[in-house]
């Protein structure tokens, strides 16, 4: 199911693993690397991190909430 909501018309706004939203984003590698790219991009992109974070995420929380994946498509766009 992960994959293929990631290729709709409309992004769905829910939960996501972090690996499973940072394949959504960044296609062609393995998990692994996407996470670390992605995580990448939350550090730089300006008051995103802090904002995440504002929401109750932790560094090592293995989820997005529907409330933090909105801040993200929010800053970045669909993937």
């Amino acid at each position: 199911v992960g994959s293929e909501m990631c290729i709709r018309d409309s992004f769905p706004i829910r939960t996501y693993g972090k690996g499973e939203l940072a394949m959504c984003y960044i296609r062609g590698v393995c998990q692994h690397t996407a996470v670390k790219q992605f995580n990448e991009w939350i550090r730089t992109a300006p008051g995103l991190e802090e904002r995440l974070l504002a929401t109750g995420m932790k560094r090592g929380s293995r989820h997005y909430t529907p409330a933090q994946v909105q801040l993200i498509v929010n800053v970045f766009g669909e993937p």
